[in-house]
């Protein structure tokens, strides 16, 4: 079967219920995620909503938990700032409540030491010789990873060579 084979139309509920909790269990999703995969089963809006009922139920999917465990690879494995985490997290509909227990899991002393970190390696790194150019160019590449702007510039501003 070809690469298409994945996006088939289910129509029999239990083959539904069993590849949307193995897509659940395999990691972390938002609701729109598997409302979107759900969609591309084929499946009508009532069955959607009822499986949905039942994956929250069975504690295959839960906002929080997703929100969570998102925002802490994000920041950890990318490196991302709360900005561009923000931004990402914009698609997935979740709740005031959902995200500021989300971005709770980002340690300040931690978020701190990876922006020095950064800084100091891009600053290395960007080759140079007017020290605002240099400056400027880090700040604009701090700020695109999401890091705050009024952050970045107060950090830049005491960095020392």
């Amino acid at each position: 079967m070809g690469p298409k084979a994945e996006n088939r139309r289910i129509y029999n509920l239990d083959e539904a219920r069993e590849k949307i909790r193995a897509y659940c269990a395999y990691q972390e999703r938002s609701q729109v995620e598997v409302r979107e995969k759900l969609y591309s089963y084929g499946l009508i809006p009532e069955v959607v909503d009822e499986l949905l009922v039942e994956l929250i139920q069975a504690n295959f999917l839960n906002e929080e938990r997703f929100a969570k465990a998102f925002v802490r690879g994000k920041f950890r494995a990318k490196k991302w700032g709360r900005r561009k985490i923000g931004e990402a997290l914009y698609r997935h509909n979740l709740s005031d409540y959902v995200l500021k227990k989300a971005f709770a899991e980002i340690d300040e002393q931690e978020y701190d030491h990876t922006l020095d970190e950064l800084l100091q390696k891009k600053y290395r790194e960007t080759k140079d010789r007017n020290i605002f150019t240099r400056k400027g160019k880090v700040a604009r590449w701090l700020i695109s990873r999401g890091y705050e702007s009024d952050l970045v510039w107060d950090k830049l501003r005491d960095f020392e060579l």
